[in-house]
């Protein structure tokens, strides 16, 4: 088939390489699997290995001819299928970010940037904060074991040949979008409700004692107001990213399933 001579291995090592196509753009899409920081060969090595289980469950028919238009299509289905599911979980990790970008702006800390390990671009150190708690709570939750199984059972009701998404299920990718908009905004929502009062506080002082330094005050004040706020919310703001990450996996469940 592949042209190596070798008639018991070769089948066995076509269907492997052909399983590892959806894993390996999962692996890409998917945080803490794509970070940058995860070198390639890593991923390389954990998308066979799954490949390997994936191989030994379920039976999967890999086309017979390598050079081809239709296996140029089901390979083309196999990507969007994986990254569909590593998406889903990516975006997720979206509202985290969304909730620091607004309340480093309020606060003043916008101006504090690092590089962000998983992605790779430069963040706000409140952001990148979050960031790394939104990923301990999904390693906590077992999420990259949860998405490992969504792989494999993929298969079994997104068969290659098969995996085309429907438009129900393209739908439910767009409209989670918008639930990480709103997650991010209720996420920033009481510190940034602090701050906006803290605002209009210092505007009124403003207004009654022109001779006030309102940046020898605001600033720091607003520094203050916001670290205190944030430490009195980051609770309630940790069982909201608990909530974002299984309604993120609840969602590739159901791409998977299919319902």
């Amino acid at each position: 088939m592949l042209g190596l001579g070798i008639p018991v291995f070769e089948p066995w090592l076509w269907s492997l390489m052909f399983v590892m196509i959806r894993i390996g753009a999962a692996f890409i899409a998917a945080p803490v699997f794509g970070a940058t920081a995860v070198p390639l060969q890593v991923r390389i090595l954990l998308a066979g290995a799954i490949g390997v289980l994936v191989l030994r469950a379920t039976p999967i028919e890999p086309p017979a001819e390598v050079m081809a238009l239709t296996t140029l299509l089901m390979i083309v289905q196999e990507v969007l299928v994986g990254l569909a599911l590593g998406f889903i979980i990516q975006i997720a990790f979206a509202a985290p970010l969304i909730a620091a970008e607004a309340i480093a702006g309020s606060m003043g800390l916008s101006f504090a940037s690092a590089v962000d390990p998983q992605n790779g671009t430069s963040t706000t150190a409140l952001g990148q904060f979050m960031s790394i708690i939104m990923t301990l709570l999904f390693l906590s939750l077992n999420g990259h074991l949860i998405l490992a199984d969504m792989v494999v059972r993929s298969y079994e009701s997104l068969p290659p040949g098969a995996a085309w998404l429907a438009p129900a299920q393209l739908q439910a990718i767009a409209m989670f979008g918008s639930f990480i908009f709103m997650a991010g905004l209720l996420l920033a929502l009481p510190v940034g409700f602090v701050l906006l009062c803290l605002n209009l506080i210092v505007g009124m002082l403003s207004r009654s004692a022109p001779s006030l330094n309102l940046f020898a005050i605001g600033l720091p004040s607003s520094l203050l107001v916001g670290l205190v706020a944030l430490a009195i919310a980051f609770p309630a703001m940790g069982d909201l990213m608990v909530n974002i990450v299984t309604e993120a996996l609840a969602t590739s469940e159901r791409l998977v399933m299919g319902r």
